[in-house]
């Protein structure tokens, strides 16, 4: 009779969230600013600069159709 030794299986490891500033290899950041509408639609514009973005996004927020303006680090 064959002796049969069963191995743990390994469990896959939880990524853990990037931090982008500790990054070397980046020569600037990438920003998203996500516009939700009152309609429902939805519009997103990226940007190398976070206050191009700040700017951008204040500006759609202020249009009565803007629901919301959000900016997020993608990179």
């Amino acid at each position: 009779m064959a002796s049969v030794t069963k191995t743990p299986t390994k469990k896959p490891s939880k990524k853990e969230p990037t931090n982008f500033s500790k990054d070397k290899r980046r020569k600037h950041h990438h920003f998203l600013v996500t516009v939700y509408y009152a309609d429902g639609e939805k519009f997103g514009r990226v940007y190398t600069d976070k206050d191009k973005a700040d700017r951008f996004a204040d500006r759609q927020k202020r249009s009565p159709v803007v629901k919301s303006a959000r900016v997020t680090q993608v990179s």
